[in-house]
């Protein structure tokens, strides 16, 4: 990602999910202390999982034994790592690779290893994706900000396949992503009770971490009054609500094709 539109952030740090802390997992942690990527393991529990979740930039899945990967836990993870705009490492026998690769999609997926693990493959598969990162190699970054939840599930939906989609439904919630977390572009809806679009702008653009990170307004009204009061506040554009797929996507890669030609 851009280094210029980004705050420091903390050292790289990778979640381990699995089963207990066996011998195995805990050479794994060795290897990445070792490596001077910050590390910690926690059980394959929602609660505890969801708890220890903050700061991590990469989640890996360890199932040391051939037992089946509960469905909940899939399903907390897909709807976590999206949200979080993360991906994960996959470590499993052949038949637990199958399914995790059958409930998530691919996109959240970096890497799958059977047992038993290749430890240094692992650990050049993490270093890679680290340094891929760093040197803006890897896909760019999206905040959608809506109170509307279904609008948000449907473009996170459309926008995952290329880009790295976080969403949340508040000014609030954006502002505390952020704290925390990268983004290369903020989609913001104009109309939110609360904290309305222009006031999270207002903010973002007040603040030094975050005022150059780009914005687009997403509004549901096309009339001119109302696109001029959108122009008024400086944003990067504007997207209508009814835009279909094909044409958000053209026009989020034009912006950053453009952007690209600009640095």
């Amino acid at each position: 990602m851009d280094g210029n539109t980004m705050h420091n952030k903390e050292p790289d740090h990778v979640l381990v999910i699995g089963e207990k802390e066996s011998f195995l997992i805990r050479v794994l942690l060795k290897k990445l202390t070792d490596a001077n990527i910050s590390n910690q393991f926690v059980p394959m529990d929602v609660s505890v999982i969801n708890e220890h979740w903050d700061g991590t930039d990469l989640v890996t899945l360890y199932l040391d034994t051939d037992n089946r990967v509960k469905p909940e836990i899939l399903a907390f993870l897909n709807d976590r790592l999206t949200d979080s705009a993360l991906q994960m490492v996959v470590i499993a026998n052949e038949d637990n690779n199958a399914r995790v690769k059958e409930a998530l999609p691919k996109s959240l997926i970096y890497r799958s290893f059977d047992r038993p693990l290749d430890a240094d493959g692992y650990m050049d598969a993490v270093a890679m994706l680290f340094l891929k990162m760093a040197a803006g190699e890897y896909k760019k970054s999206i905040l959608i900000v809506d109170d509307d939840p279904t609008y948000l599930g449907v473009v996170r939906d459309w926008l995952r396949d290329t880009y790295k989609v976080a969403v949340v439904s508040s000014g609030l919630q954006a502002l505390k992503w952020l704290g925390k977390n990268k983004a290369d572009l903020i989609l913001l809806d104009y109309e939110m009770p609360v904290t309305s679009g222009p006031q999270v702008l207002e903010m973002l653009r007040s603040d030094h971490d975050t005022r150059d990170i780009p914005v687009m307004f997403l509004t549901g009204r096309g009339d001119k009054e109302s696109v001029m009061q959108v122009l008024k506040l400086k944003p990067e554009g504007y997207l209508l609500k009814n835009i279909e797929r094909h044409e958000l996507l053209e026009k989020i890669g034009s912006f950053f094709i453009k952007q690209m030609g600009e640095q």
